[in-house]
C-alpha cells in the first residue's frame, strides 16, 4: 500500500512542481521564501521516489537530481523566469535529503522485529 501511494505521490509531486516551475511568475503560488519552497518541494519528491523505488537508488537519484537541474535549465526558455545555479543547487540538495530520509524510512519499514528467547 505504501509503495503504490509513494509512486502516485512522487509522480504527481514531480508533475505539479514542473508546472509551477515553468509557469509565469504571476501564476506561481508562494508560501514561503523561494529557497525553502524549492528545497521542500524536491525533498518531498525525493522522499516519495525513495519509498516508491527503494531498490533503485541510482535511478531515483538520476530522476530527482536530473529534474532539479533540468527544470532550472528549462526556465531559460521562458520569458519571465530566470535560471540560477544556486536555485539548482538548493533543489538538488532538497532532493538528495528527501532520498536519504526515504531510504532510511524504507529500511525501517522493512525491519523484522526480533523475537526474544525467554527460555532462560
Amino acid at each position: 500500500m505504501i509503495h503504490r501511494i509513494s509512486v502516485i505521490a512522487g509522480w504527481l509531486a514531480l508533475g505539479l512542481t514542473t508546472v509551477v516551475t515553468l509557469s509565469p511568475m504571476g501564476a506561481r503560488p508562494s508560501l514561503a521564501s523561494p529557497h525553502l519552497e524549492h528545497f521542500a518541494a524536491f525533498a518531498l519528491i525525493g522522499f516519495a521516489f525513495a519509498l516508491a523505488y527503494p531498490d533503485r537508488v541510482l535511478l531515483v537519484f538520476a530522476i530527482v537530481v536530473g529534474a532539479a537541474l533540468g527544470l532550472e535549465m528549462l526556465q531559460l526558455l521562458t520569458l519571465d523566469r530566470h535560471s540560477r545555479a544556486v536555485d539548482a543547487l538548493v533543489k538538488a540538495l532538497g532532493g538528495i535529503s528527501g532520498i536519504c530520509v526515504g531510504q532510511m524510512a524504507s529500511f525501517l519499514l522493512h525491519l523484522k522485529p526480533v523475537q526474544s528467547d525467554h527460555s532462560i
